[in-house]
């Protein structure tokens, strides 16, 4: 198997890096390399910064595999949905240095880390499944309620709207868009700052903010299990 996640513990951050060499498309074998770097990052007990490579931060699902139908799209809806999910119960800061387009369950990350620093530039961020035939699942409709700025929540689910960095901001996909070429040093900055805060009390606190979405992200997980059903009958 090859190695496109990459671990790197530093000082007062741990660095998880995806690069397939193509679109970072949210594979098995990107999911099982991602859910081990979390567990490093988890035993270390520090801020996570989690980066794409040049240009492309994540364009989503591996649509190889969605394309089939099936046991093996349903189980890579199922596991994406549980990767949304720890990161957003994340017991450390995840920060995401979105280095490029981030599509559909790659934006679904962008609103599942705490602090996201985009790239500014010619790159699409936003959730494109109505666009290529796709309804997006329970999960993920329930995570953009909670992130998205209200007033582009219908365009941005029901319409498929994208956004550049700069609209992703107003929108709620990023926090801040900074020039491409300094993404990496600004996620970085963030994560060092975010490192002096009381780690329990971070985690404590999220979960008392994130709670109500927490008891969606409960429902949707049987909704889609059995939306999923449904398409194999």
């Amino acid at each position: 198997m090859s190695q496109i996640v990459t671990f790197t513990e530093e000082e007062k951050y741990c660095l998880i890096q995806m690069d397939d060499g193509k679109a970072n498309a949210i594979s098995f074998v990107m999911l099982e390399q991602l859910g081990a770097a979390f567990d490093q990052a988890e035993a270390a007990g520090k801020v996570v910064v989690l980066a794409g490579r040049a240009g492309k931060f994540s364009a989503g699902f591996d649509l190889s595999v969605m394309g089939q139908g099936g046991d093996a799209m349903m189980d890579l809806v199922t596991r994406g949905g549980d990767l949304a999910r720890r990161m957003l119960t994340f017991p450390t800061p995840v920060v995401l240095a979105v280095t490029g387009h981030a599509l559909a369950m790659g934006a679904i990350m962008l609103m599942s880390a705490d602090y996201r620093i985009g790239a500014s530039g010619p790159f699409k961020l936003g959730l494109n499944e109505v666009a290529i035939g796709m309804t997006l699942p329970y999960f993920g409709v329930e995570i953009a309620r909670a992130k998205l700025a209200p007033a582009h929540f219908d365009r941005a689910v029901n319409c498929g709207v994208l956004y550049n960095a700069d609209g992703g901001v107003a929108a709620g996909y990023v926090d801040e868009a900074v020039d491409v070429d300094g993404v990496m040093a600004r996620a970085v900055a963030v994560a060092e700052q975010l490192s002096g805060i009381n780690m329990a009390a971070h985690k404590a606190t999220k979960e008392r903010v994130r709670a109500p979405l927490f008891a969606a992200l409960e429902q949707a997980q049987q909704l889609d299990a059995e939306s999923l059903k449904a398409l194999m009958a």
